[in-house]
């Protein structure tokens, strides 16, 4: 108590020096989110742990979880934000394990009639209009 008490925040940086500090700290703003991105890119993708020990294959892999992973947010932009998507919450993006459970993990069956194959979903499925909406804006692009 008898001493004042200072406190001194510093930051360090290799940026070049024609940055002023207000853009430095601009540039880091979005680092939480870049990070939660990190770690939902390796949890929701199942990627803790790459499946190989050579360098290519595990570059192979990540690449093509890159790839899945954007076409998952594609889809969860497409058609879990819309009126008739099954929603829990709103929200201005879903994650990539609810994109999966509520669009890809469906009971599904393949049924052949009149020379095509048809993808049956259930009648109750409350996706099933955000599906099929979806399916036909692909079809038609």
């Amino acid at each position: 108590m008898l001493l004042p008490e200072y406190v001194l925040d510093g930051w360090t940086t290799t940026l070049p020096e024609r940055f002023e500090a207000k853009d430095i700290i601009a540039l880091y703003a979005d680092h939480a989110t870049h990070e939660q991105f990190h770690a939902e890119f390796k949890s929701d993708m199942d990627l803790e742990r790459l499946p190989s020990g050579k360098f290519d294959t595990n570059y192979l892999v990540c690449r093509l979880a890159a790839v899945a992973m954007n076409l998952l947010r594609l889809i969860g932009q497409n058609t879990l934000n819309e009126p008739d998507a099954p929603v829990r919450h709103p929200a201005q993006r879903r994650r990539i394990k609810t994109v999966l459970h509520e669009m890809m993990f469906k009971a599904a069956r393949m049924i052949r009639h009149a020379g095509r194959w048809v993808l049956g979903l259930g009648a109750n499925d409350s996706g099933f209009a955000v599906f099929d909406r979806h399916y036909g804006q692909l079809a038609t692009a």
